[in-house]
């Protein structure tokens, strides 16, 4: 895929390994958005899922937070997934350094060189272009 960003698999397998926690950008409640999908698969693959997302109460049985610099400081984010428009991104990932995640992943069909760029200075793992789900799914050999 052009512009698509992915580590080796074994970077892959190391970061979604040691990730529990996942702030998950954009994530809706409806029932017809990749994002609730991406996200209650995760949830349901223990990890744990921070709904962002100014329009929402509650996703998946998780309290909402407006953005990611509302999520409660004792609340250590690994992942930054982002459901988000590409030009949207690098503010997001100024949020994702600000609150001390360790990595952003952008979702599959969404690439900002700028994003990569403010993450990747901070240290924090960039992933662009793919989407996470799939990208586990494969890591554990399921059928996607």
């Amino acid at each position: 895929m052009s512009g698509a960003t992915t580590p080796e698999d074994r970077e892959l397998r190391a970061l979604l390994g040691n990730a529990r926690t996942v702030a998950v950008v954009g994530l809706s409640s409806r029932p017809d958005r990749p994002s609730l999908e991406v996200a209650r698969y995760l949830q349901e693959h223990g990890y744990t899922i921070i709904p962002v997302n100014p329009r929402e109460d509650s996703v998946l049985g998780e309290p909402a937070y407006p953005s990611l610099g509302a999520i409660p400081a004792d609340i250590d984010v690994d992942v930054v997934d982002v459901f988000r428009r590409a030009d949207e991104t690098p503010e997001v990932a100024r949020d994702a350094v600000a609150i001390g995640a360790k990595v952003l992943w952008l979702q599959e069909g969404i690439v900002n060189d700028e994003a990569a760029r403010i993450a990747s200075r901070a240290g924090l793992d960039v992933i662009m272009g793919v989407c996470i789900r799939k990208v586990r799914q494969r890591l554990d050999g399921e059928d996607v």
